[in-house]
């Protein structure tokens, strides 16, 4: 069981991640991809993928075992949450936090010889390994981000109106079907027993995509406190079905220009380049989408910057209402 023990402070800064976590959901996907459990969810998913998997994978798999425990650093904070952040701040790692996490893992399982370089922080083997997680999410995890930001974005709105209507007892009973609230505690099933000690610093709440069963959230009770809990997801998410679903609502075009910039913010020359299209067809396709909600745009100097919003996102997710 996981207990949670909050105090008003910690209340007062808990907050819900209006995105997906990059570094988690790499870690989590592992998990997804060599177990066999969510099978009418992630099966398409594991299917699809397999061929992709880069070589280096190895490398992640070697600190994420099938069960137990999975390496911290493999998943730090920052306060964007976007994947350079994250490579950059695994390059950072400092050489206690490798070792630490390291010996605890090695009690665990037995770790393969190149971990003794990445214990020792030597820089070869920590950017070999945050190379790996680059092109790992690259191969296995970016063509399907588009969906994974829209289903968090609407998990995301969901639950802020659960604390708008009825504060965080509302959100805490909803969080997990196994969530017993009784304030200043919040208990979690969990694989091993375990108390988190907020201190007054928060917690920050991630709905997950690849999080599948219980809760998770890391070991150490000094590092930033975050927990990741699984969100609802509709059958065939991976398939292209999808696509051509949107492609024959908005018409082909429309509809690769509105994925172009579900991608990431982009202006309209690179939403041009990006879709394949002509700089006019560009700037009047996001001209429709912005009329339909579906996108903003902010002069951004001499360029016209694109970012999808939450309506546009539903719609790419697959679930909009």
């Amino acid at each position: 069981m996981l207990r949670i023990h909050f105090s008003p402070e910690d209340l007062a800064r808990t907050r819900i991640s209006p995105r997906p976590h990059p570094m988690w959901e790499t870690l989590l996907s592992l998990y997804r991809l060599r177990r066999r459990d969510g099978e009418l969810v992630f099966d398409g998913w594991r299917r699809s993928i397999r061929p992709k998997v880069p070589a280096g994978t190895r490398l992640l798999t070697d600190l994420v075992p099938q069960n137990g425990y999975a390496a911290d650093f493999l998943t730090p904070a920052t306060p964007d949450l976007c994947l350079a952040s994250g490579l950059e701040a695994l390059r950072r790692t400092p050489k206690r936090r490798l070792r630490t996490d390291l010996s605890i893992l090695s009690r665990e399982r037995t770790l393969p010889s190149w971990t003794a370089m990445l214990a020792d922080g030597r820089t070869e083997a920590v950017n070999r390994l945050a190379d790996a997680v680059d092109q790992y999410f690259t191969a296995c995890l970016a063509p399907y981000w588009t969906h994974v930001r829209g289903r968090v974005d609407q998990e995301h709105a969901r639950q802020a109106q659960l604390v708008a209507d009825g504060g965080f007892e509302r959100l805490f009973g909803d969080l997990h079907p196994s969530a017993r609230w009784c304030y200043p505690v919040l208990e979690l099933d969990y694989p091993v027993d375990q108390d988190l000690h907020l201190g007054g610093r928060g917690l920050q709440l991630v709905p997950s995509f690849f999080c599948q069963g219980t809760p998770m959230t890391l070991l150490d009770g000094d590092l930033d406190p975050v927990l990741l809990y699984p969100i609802g997801h509709s059958v065939g998410w991976s398939t292209t079905d999808r696509t051509r679903s949107l492609a024959s609502l908005l018409g082909r075009t429309r509809a690769r220009v509105l994925e172009t910039i579900g991608d990431r913010p982009c202006t309209t020359s690179e939403v041009a380049r990006r879709a394949d299209t002509s700089l006019p067809t560009a700037s009047q396709q996001a001209s429709a989408l912005r009329a339909a909600g579906l996108v903003t745009s902010r002069q951004n100097g001499q360029s016209v910057l694109h970012s999808i919003t939450s309506l546009g996102l539903a719609l790419l997710a697959g679930n909009a209402q």
